[in-house]
């Protein structure tokens, strides 16, 4: 993974605007840098701050103060905001509010037209944005006929379709069934294997379970980091912020508490499985002898 970032978040904090005289403070004085090539998960219960981070990345929102730079672009520079969001591209948590078009190929051209790309190049922009997410096959389907998680897959190309570096994704899967969001999930795992940069914010466990770095915010900061065997080693700390651990890492610290020789660390399901396995084979091994 290159190290070098290509967001950092300095110092920044932020507040919603109630009336002309009260505000309500959600980022407190956070930073943080996003590296190119990793996948990094931002988790946090509701309240916490962590949706509103995301928004920054991108220059939905600027800082009230502080910076966020984006590839040595600070997003406060309004004229250069195109930039940022052709690095940046982010997808939201309701796939219906990110669809404007009535086919799937016309959305995925829509950002293109938008930032000006030759006619000539988008042709082959929408066929390589739709192959990567798996709709190809949808291209002259309407968006509203298609299921949700499908819909979302459509927002992704079109983003992918304007060559982000970074692709954000603020609960992108918390409005679909679990078949909706392993659709989502193999999609993204895909784009991480080929190079891009992911940051999701995300309440589902199970999907953190699979980034390289985790940051878990509370009240407006980030207050535990690591990879996420190490963040859900701190299940007690957890539990204090209202956050839960990945099934996977519940039943092999209860499994462990049984039988010392399986791991408590495991986080993901196959690891459990293939844990069972190892014990099993050893098992017989020994009673072979």
């Amino acid at each position: 993974m290159n190290t070098n970032p290509i967001i950092r978040v300095e110092d920044v904090s932020f507040s919603y605007q109630v009336n002309q005289d009260q505000h309500i403070p959600v980022l407190q004085n956070v930073s943080l840098e996003v590296h190119q090539g990793e996948y990094l998960a931002i988790i946090g219960h509701n309240g916490s701050g962590k949706s509103t981070l995301s928004k920054h990345l991108n220059g939905i929102l600027t800082p009230k103060t502080g910076d966020v730079i984006v590839n040595g672009i600070n997003t406060r520079d309004k004229a250069r905001i195109h930039e940022v969001r052709s690095s940046v591209g982010m997808v939201f948590q309701h796939p219906d509010n990110q669809l404007v078009a009535t086919i799937v190929e016309d959305d995925v051209a829509f950002g293109l037209e938008n930032i000006g790309v030759a006619p000539e190049q988008m042709k082959e922009r929408i066929d390589t944005a739709l192959e990567a997410v798996g709709m190809s096959a949808f291209r002259h389907r309407p968006p509203h006929h298609l299921s949700g998680g499908q819909k979302q897959r459509v927002a992704i190309a079109g983003i992918l379709a304007m060559h982000p570096q970074c692709l954000v994704l603020d609960e992108a899967t918390s409005m679909l069934d679990t078949y909706g969001r392993r659709e989502i999930l193999a999609v993204v795992r895909e784009l991480h294997k080929a190079g891009m940069t992911i940051v999701t914010v995300t309440h589902h466990m199970s999907e953190v379970a699979q980034a390289d770095r985790v940051l878990v915010m509370e009240a407006g900061k980030i207050v535990l980091e690591g990879s996420p065997r190490e963040v859900f080693a701190q299940k007690e700390r957890l539990h204090e912020l209202h956050l839960d651990v990945p099934d996977a890492s519940r039943i092999s610290a209860l499994v462990h508490e049984q039988f010392p020789a399986f791991s408590s660390t495991l986080i993901e399901n196959d690891e459990v499985v293939s844990e069972v396995n190892r014990l099993c084979s050893r098992r017989v091994e020994v009673s072979g002898t």
